[in-house]
């Protein structure tokens, strides 16, 4: 893990020289944020590695556009960055209609691939690598780059109150722990919860489980898991502000 000083010289170097290998190593530094924030909205009718590859392209260009000068940490830029992406990826293609689930299945290889080859090369594969690679037809590969796993914002869903809709549980820019600027750091405050908060913590903001789903896991009830999980926000605010 880089720290805060070699990062800023690192996003220096990058914006002087466009090194692609420097690019990329700041890439992987901050892989985690977007890890986390693709888990942070799996399960609600969205793989998580299409989440993933949508989180993966807000992080790779909030690289090359972060200006170090602006006098911010890249994770507290770059969090809402890549979370404005993520819903916008759902509001975008809420009306979208599903394709056959063969075309699904070769756009999401494609989405990998091209993330893959670009982190590797910087530059975003062919056509006929693409179809090369995953063993298909260019035209299959056309296809599959048009489409991208659809989901209604209008969708029900269970919720701890019973059925709501897809937009009533997605969080907006005031969810509690994106209120934690420093990522690194709270990641730290984290790990010095109890077992069971840690429990709580994983299930409902990595795995988005919601509070009833938690409950059940853990065997307590939904209102032990609404304190617990009030009491944990608090406990890391005095902590880290």
């Amino acid at each position: 893990m880089i720290d805060a000083k070699e990062a800023d010289k690192l996003f220096r170097e990058y914006r002087e020289t466009h090194d692609v290998s420097v690019r990329n190593r700041l890439i992987e530094n901050y892989m985690y944020v977007a890890e986390i924030l693709a888990k942070k909205f799996a399960g609600r009718g969205v793989e998580y590695d299409d989440l993933l590859q949508v989180a993966s392209e807000g992080l790779i260009s909030g690289v090359e556009k972060f200006d170090p000068d602006i006098g911010v940490q890249f994770t507290t830029y770059i969090t809402p960055t890549v979370t404005g992406v993520i819903k916008n990826y759902f509001r975008d293609y809420s009306r979208s209609v599903r394709p056959p689930r063969k075309l699904y299945a070769i756009a999401s290889k494609v989405r990998k691939e091209t993330n893959d080859y670009y982190k590797e090369h910087g530059v975003k594969p062919t056509v006929k690598q693409l179809a090369e690679k995953l063993d298909v037809s260019e035209e299959q590969i056309l296809e599959a780059l048009e489409y991208r796993a659809p989901v209604s914002l209008d969708a029900k869903v269970g919720n701890d109150d019973g059925d709501g809709h897809l937009y009533d549980v997605i969080p907006d820019r005031n969810d509690s722990f994106e209120k934690f600027e420093d990522f690194e750091s709270l990641r730290t405050e984290i790990a010095k919860l109890d077992p069971t908060e840690q429990k709580v913590v994983s299930l409902r903001f990595l795995h988005g489980k919601s509070q009833s789903e938690v409950g059940k896991i853990l065997g307590v009830s939904q209102m032990f898991v609404s304190r617990a999980e009030r009491k944990i926000v608090e406990k890391l605010r005095e902590s880290l502000l």
